[in-house]
């Protein structure tokens, strides 16, 4: 049933749909999904859609992402013959050839078969130094919650009476062979409002997890705890996290006369590599008559830490333009990599005895986005790394900073490019919101849809009369930052069709740093909202394309985004594409995981909350005097995350309201909205054939 049948609102007539797997609910959802299916997956257009898909995600020389562990590098493969998938491994030398020898580890559609569960891979904890057992989290359907099941990487089997958890969103982490740190539902009190684990138990292999030792317990209201062992040799660590909120947290040390807690601020994030703290801000902290700015990144000896000191050495500090997006180590080196106007650049810091060296690593495409995909901190220097754009195929290179390689990369695996880019253009441009505030945006498609400004000439390419359909896609929380990127699905689908791909950077993201997405938070959440308005209304004033040809897209909480563009601004589109998401803002965070969000939107049992939250929470704004875009809505009923029960509701108020609506639940994905390639397919074919349905100037079927 509902998670709190007590909150029935009276003018909530479909809490009834909350239900997960209430039979009233599930044949409401058949219906809709059979209404849908007959409208939009019965054409010539969607077959082809859905066939273009599979071959992109199905693709035998797509690249086969690798971690090392040890001696060999582990992938996880999904194909038309493996739809939940292989995990195998092969060497770098067999990597580095046009056929790898891939050596089979686990056979995940062969284990679903045999035990007659239909797993979907949620991924392996390798124990170090050894890597010859794991801790494999395998989801029923595609949940958040996993069973985890200890595996042996030598034999390719389970390990008999090893460590085994029933299925729960747990956490876990080796300590050594015969010892995890374990958090997951062991009764009543064991998880918090939010749903994960409330305490973080060490558990002795042979010994029932009833026997399992407490070592830290959070509080009931917080998100979650954690730990986890660091066993490099000679810089052993044990380390518990606290999530207090989503933003604010507490790390420990546990040593063995007691926990010591790291003095930073809650809402910074720290780390340990080595001898080595670093601390990442998330607003400006005074100590000790030193200030370090919010967004910055900082380093100290940890045990020159411990003993008081707070003189970090600032490797990092944000500027109007540039934020930190990520870090990572090596065995010697810090490789950070920033956003410059949403564009990525590395550098390498080397900490050394006269401090730390600063060097930016060459050698690489101007491609708009390359990340750090893996590295290998215990034992060397080697890092492998992805560059990818909108239009240009990634690419993974392997280099090892060591001054005989000089760090220059090789190119280990290129991925097929998908669509023709022949006239296709990507341009950034900024729009200005309602309270003066520039936001970015970059739109991919055909070059005569692009000038530099909107004041054109009639005759000029980018006027409104050459404006064409166009999706315009947006995030604009938690932090998230949203970088060029390459896909197929949306070059066959969308771009090689004629289509014009926008996307949006507007607040609540993590483009600019911590006061990007702080100036969309809680009681200011409009501003997010109001930034994707103005950059729909910039497309149009650029002559990029028209209200009745602009679509969005959006999912989780995109899928906010979407409702809210929905209910406060139909008058900018003609079409919305709403993922998986969150709409019911008056029961958020009584539904799954929503509890640990509040400090993202604001606590809605709060009347002073609720004020602004209300303003904009869409399942409440819906109102039947209104007309509203052509929509549609999908999510799974395996989404144990965001509660399927979100777009249930809206969907039966807007067709209660006599809205044009049409909805879509599969039944397996979790979050994810599908647990394989033919589902995703699936799904991605109705959300296409329904952009073009709905935005095209003529319709071919």
């Amino acid at each position: 049933m509902a998670d709190d049948d007590a909150y029935q609102l009276p003018d909530d007539p479909y809490q009834w749909l909350e239900d997960v797997l209430g039979d009233e609910a599930l044949t409401w959802v058949r219906e809709r999904n059979a209404e849908t299916s007959a409208e939009l997956a019965e054409s010539d257009r969607f077959t082809a859609l859905r066939g273009e898909i599979r071959e992109v995600l199905d693709a035998d020389d797509r690249i086969p992402y690798p971690v090392r562990r040890g001696e060999h590098l582990y992938n996880f493969w999904r194909d038309a013959a493996h739809p939940r998938g292989l995990w195998r491994r092969t060497t770098l030398a067999s990597y580095r050839t046009a056929e790898p020898a891939w050596e089979i580890v686990l056979d995940v559609d062969a284990l679903g078969a045999a035990e007659d569960e239909n797993w979907v891979w949620h991924g392996a904890q390798v124990l170090r130094p050894g890597y010859r057992r794991a801790l494999v989290s395998l989801s029923r359907g595609g949940a958040d919650a996993s069973v985890i099941r200890e595996f042996d990487l030598v034999d390719k089997a389970f390990v008999a009476d090893g460590f085994t958890l029933p299925e729960a969103k747990s956490s876990v982490g080796w300590i050594d062979l015969d010892r995890i740190y374990v958090g997951t539902d062991v009764g009543e009190g064991t998880l918090t409002a939010s749903g994960y684990p409330r305490l973080v138990q060490e558990w002795r292999r042979g010994t029932p997890l009833s026997e399992a030792v407490t070592v830290f317990e959070g509080k009931h209201e917080d998100v979650s705890v954690n730990a986890y062992h660091d066993p490099t040799e000679g810089h052993e660590h044990d380390i518990i996290h606290r999530s207090i909120d989503f933003y604010r947290d507490e790390t420990y040390l546990r040593t063995p006369s007691g926990l010591v807690q790291l003095d930073v601020p809650d809402d910074a994030h720290s780390s340990i590599h080595r001898t080595w703290l670093l601390v990442t801000t998330r607003s400006q902290w005074s100590v000790d008559g030193n200030v370090y700015p919010s967004g910055a990144l900082l380093a100290l000896d940890l045990s020159a830490f411990l003993t008081g000191r707070r003189d970090f050495d600032v490797l990092f500090a944000p500027d109007e333009h540039t934020s930190l997006e990520y870090h990572t180590w090596t065995r010697h080196h810090l490789i950070i990599g920033t956003l410059r106007d949403v564009r990525t650049e590395l550098t390498v810091r080397t900490p050394g005895p006269d401090g730390w060296t600063s060097t930016v690593l060459t050698g690489l495409p101007d491609t708009g986005a390359v990340y750090i995909s893996d590295t290998n901190p215990d034992d060397d220097d080697e890092y492998l790394l992805t560059a990818s754009g909108y239009l240009q195929p990634a690419t993974l290179y392997r280099a090892e900073l060591t001054p005989a390689s000089g760090g220059q990369p090789e190119i280990l695996k290129q991925a097929p490019a998908f669509f023709p880019t022949d006239g296709q253009s990507v341009h950034q441009y900024f729009a200005v919101s309602d309270d003066g505030t520039r936001v970015p945006y970059t739109v991919v498609g055909p070059s005569r849809t692009h000038t530099p400004t909107g004041d054109v000439p009639s005759d000029e390419p980018g006027n409104a009369a050459a404006g064409g359909p166009t999706l315009l896609y947006g995030y604009g929380g938690f932090e998230v930052s949203l970088t060029p990127g390459y896909s197929g699905t949306i070059g066959r689908t969308w771009l090689a069709r004629g289509g014009t791909y926008v996307v949006a950077n507007i607040r609540g993201g993590g483009e600019y740093g911590p006061d990007w997405h702080q100036a969309a938070l809680r009681e200011n959440r409009l501003r997010a909202y109001e930034d994707f308005a103005a950059v729909a209304r910039d497309l149009v004033a650029r002559g990029i394309t028209t209200p009745r040809q602009l679509g969005i897209e959006g999912g989780s909480n995109g899928g906010l985004l979407m409702g809210v563009m929905l209910t406060r601004y139909p008058e900018l589109f003609g079409a919305v594409v709403c993922s998986v998401p969150l709409l019911d803002m008056r029961r958020y965070h009584l539904l799954l995981a929503g509890a640990s969000w509040v400090a993202e939107y604001g606590d809605p049992d709060d009347p002073d909350d609720w004020a602004f939250i209300s303003e904009y929470s869409p399942y409440q704004n819906a109102r039947p005097e209104h007309r509203y875009p052509a929509a549609l809505f999908t999510t799974s009923t395996r989404d144990d995350r965001v509660h399927p029960g979100h777009a249930r509701k809206m969907v039966a108020r807007l067709r209660e309201h006599g809205q044009n609506v049409r909805y879509y639940e599969n039944i397996e994905g979790g979050h994810g909205g599908a647990a394989d390639n033919e589902q995703l397919a699936h799904v991605s074919a109705l959300t296409y054939e329904f952009l073009w349905r709905t935005l095209a100037a003529t319709e071919t079927h």
